[in-house]
């Protein structure tokens, strides 16, 4: 079975569905990674936070959650996600720095 609304890893599109997830920090965020540029820094950064927070990396097609799609699959995860939106917001600010270092070191191997 094959739903549209299943990628292989988290969706970009996904974003604006989930802001209303968690509390006012979540929400502030959202709207961070919404209004960041598709390639942007910040966009990636929330974007690996939802990939590690759904288990993107073991989900497959012929799993329940993929079977759900990933807008349901990511507020489940939200509002299964035990920590405080201050734990959140601590885990995106993490991955900031994180994308960072990985595009440096990319770019240094190509000079």
């Amino acid at each position: 079975m094959y739903n549209s609304d299943t990628d292989l890893l988290f969706p970009p599109r996904v974003i604006p569905d989930l802001k209303d997830c968690r509390g006012r920090a979540w929400r502030k965020i959202v709207k961070r990674a919404i209004a960041a540029e598709e390639d942007s820094t910040e966009k990636l950064a929330f974007l690996l936070i939802m990939v590690r927070l759904n288990g993107c990396a073991s989900c497959s097609a012929d799993s329940f959650r993929a079977l759900q799609g990933c807008t349901v699959c990511a507020k489940q995860s939200l509002k299964r996600f035990r920590g405080t939106d201050d734990e959140l917001a601590a885990l995106y600010d993490q991955a900031v720095p994180e994308i960072e270092q990985y595009f440096e070191k990319i770019y240094k191997g190509t000079e």
